[in-house]
């Protein structure tokens, strides 16, 4: 089955984005798809910059049909690899699932696989759900609400435009990587396969979450929080909590949370945050495909350095 990721809906959101460059490459048995590789090329910055941070990402990974053959593996990835070769300095998947099996595959068309870890909740039964996350993140969801915190299913617009606001700080003051425009938050709003997830706290917005859906998974692509602003609130767990809620309360099988650092990488933080709701660490880890080593060199050199600042 297709994730949200490969799908129709979301190549048909890239597009209405406008900020993109789409890309998909499909292979067919007859007139049946039995793999495809979908994601966006992304720059960001003047026309300098945009220049050297070309890259291509596919969210989740590509899709691969039951019963698919090795030769109609290799094949589609030589048509991502010869199709994006000129446009990007590198294309990486970000796996959602164990592609173990097709790894050397991968390799003989020449990516390389790159370890990184995630967490997925089961949240195909609610009750074990709740019994499983930590009881630490339990107690500070209960002391937000007791505390006058509220969160919101059904934002408004201008709702998402403050969200946004206390998105952009993090990026800006933590994350120290690109975030996307507004206008992509707005478009996602406006799409069938999302949900905004907003903390309220004294007719404030301080926090929330953003989730992607298919049939069986939630993914929260974005979440932030002004947390440590407030005595005794913290919006980001509730954001979080509140999303593996949706998910167990909706029938969805299972929440992933969207990446957790690779391993060695010091004391990620975000991987401790994330640890104690009660989800699996896996390592579906990341194929990277370089097609400019010159380029993507010098690339990563400058992402290092702002990260410093």
């Amino acid at each position: 089955m297709e994730d949200i990721f490969q799908s129709d809906a979301y190549y048909s959101f890239l597009e209405a984005t406008g900020l993109f460059e789409p890309f998909r490459y499909e292979v067919l048995r007859g007139d049946r798809r039995i793999g495809r590789i979908q994601g966006y090329i992304q720059s960001d910055g003047g026309t300098l910059k945009r220049f050297f941070s070309r890259r291509a990402i596919v969210n989740a990974g590509p899709y691969f049909a039951e019963g698919i053959r090795e030769d109609e593996i290799e094949s589609l990835l030589k048509q991502c690899v010869c199709g994006l070769r000129g446009r990007a300095i590198y294309i990486e998947t970000r796996n959602f699932r164990d592609y173990s099996a097709y790894r050397t595959y991968f390799e003989k068309v020449g990516f390389v696989y790159e370890p990184h870890y995630d967490f997925i909740v089961d949240t195909s039964d609610p009750d074990t759900m709740e019994e499983r996350m930590g009881k630490s993140r339990k107690r500070d969801v209960k002391t937000s609400l007791k505390n006058g915190v509220s969160v919101d299913l059904n934002p408004s617009r201008e709702d998402v435009v403050a969200f946004y606001s206390v998105l952009e700080d993090l990026y800006k003051t933590r994350v120290k990587t690109p975030l996307f425009p507004l206008s992509f938050f707005e478009k996602l709003y406006e799409s069938f396969f999302s949900i905004f997830i907003l903390v309220r706290y004294e007719g404030e917005i301080i926090g929330g979450t953003v989730c992607v859906f298919d049939e069986d998974t939630v993914y929260e692509w974005f979440a932030c929080g002004k947390d440590g602003m407030y005595k005794n609130v913290y919006p980001s767990t509730v954001a979080t909590y509140h999303g593996i809620r949706f998910a167990a309360e909706n029938g969805f099988k299972r929440f992933d949370m969207m990446g957790a650092g690779a391993p060695g990488d010091g004391g990620y933080g975000v991987r401790d945050f994330k640890a104690k709701f009660g989800g699996e660490l896996v390592e579906y880890g990341r194929f990277r495909y370089v097609a400019n080593k010159p380029l993507y060199t010098l690339g990563k050199w400058a992402v290092n350095l702002m990260k410093k600042r």
